[in-house]
């Protein structure tokens, strides 16, 4: 008996150390894009393209300078505030107006809003790239109303209230009590002062989770404001970027400059919220 423990345990332990090598390399290949993104950037044009996968002690003419010069060519504070303007406002709609659906959508099981919730449900399978065209043509070319922070912000919201109406659903449904919502009403709430003081505080954690999604995705995303937007001092940060390629040739040490500009803030909302981000994922799973 003690001789199968042994060996059981060895077999266990031989599992575990192949799981971890194997996870090992996993992440090495998944972030080394991202590494040859830092090291390109400290690097001169002509060390790039001379020794791209080079490490960067092998590389003399390592500088700075590429960041200045992304800074002042994509005007970074100027589309820095666009993408900020933009993500906040996009994101702050789309969490409220996503969670208020839900939890009428939860509350009220009817025909109307299981239907509702079925077309939206139903609506996430329909590529972006389908509907473009016909978007911009009606927005630009019958309602004139393009080249409008308003209008992306208004566009995003819209794109994104499937998946975010889908995702508080199944939180509310599974981990917010009706007792709770009973006692309010009983204690003279309202409809409104119940979702508000009740109701949206035990969000938390889903909430979390969809900021830093949507804010991501409002963030990165280059194709929708790329339609949107053509005016200079409206671009985002993504579309800022795009003025680093020339017709025949791109300055790579500045694009891999901008990029990381363009990623920094971002990856610090995500450090900052990664403990609810996890919470969130994992709160509709366990009851």
């Amino acid at each position: 008996m003690a001789g199968e423990k042994a060996g059981s345990g060895k077999k266990r332990k031989k599992s575990e150390l192949v799981a971890t090598a194997g996870l090992i390399v996993i992440f090495i290949l998944y972030m080394f894009p991202f590494y040859m993104v830092v090291i390109n950037s400290l690097k001169q044009k002509r060390d790039i393209i001379k020794s791209p996968f080079s490490w960067l002690y092998t590389i003399k003419g390592l500088s700075f300078d590429n960041f200045v010069k992304a800074f002042v060519q994509m005007d970074f504070l100027n589309a820095f505030k666009n993408s900020l303007i933009v993500t906040v406002f996009a994101t702050a709609l789309v969490t409220l107006l996503a969670a208020m659906l839900a939890y009428y959508i939860v509350r009220n099981n009817n025909a109307i809003s299981r239907t509702a919730f079925v077309l939206m449900v139903a609506s996430m399978i329909i590529p972006f790239q389908a509907i473009m065209i016909p978007l911009v043509s009606i927005y630009g070319g019958k309602l004139n109303v393009l080249n409008h922070r308003s209008t992306l912000v208004f566009m995003h919201t819209g794109f994104s209230m499937a998946m975010s109406v889908f995702m508080f659903h199944g939180f509310i449904k599974g981990n917010v009590p009706v007792a709770l919502e009973e006692a309010a009403n009983i204690d003279g709430c309202t409809h409104a002062q119940t979702f508000f003081r009740i109701v949206f505080p035990l969000l938390k954690p889903i909430i979390s989770t969809m900021v830093i999604l949507n804010s991501l995705a409002f963030w990165n995303d280059f194709l929708l404001p790329s339609l949107v937007l053509s005016d200079k001092k409206l671009l985002t940060l993504p579309l800022s970027t795009y003025s680093f390629y020339g017709t025949y040739s791109a300055d790579y040490g500045t694009i891999m400059a901008g990029l990381l500009l363009c990623v920094i803030p971002v990856l610090i909302l995500y450090i900052a919220l990664q403990k609810q981000i996890i919470s969130g994922v994992v709160a509709g799973a366990v009851k």
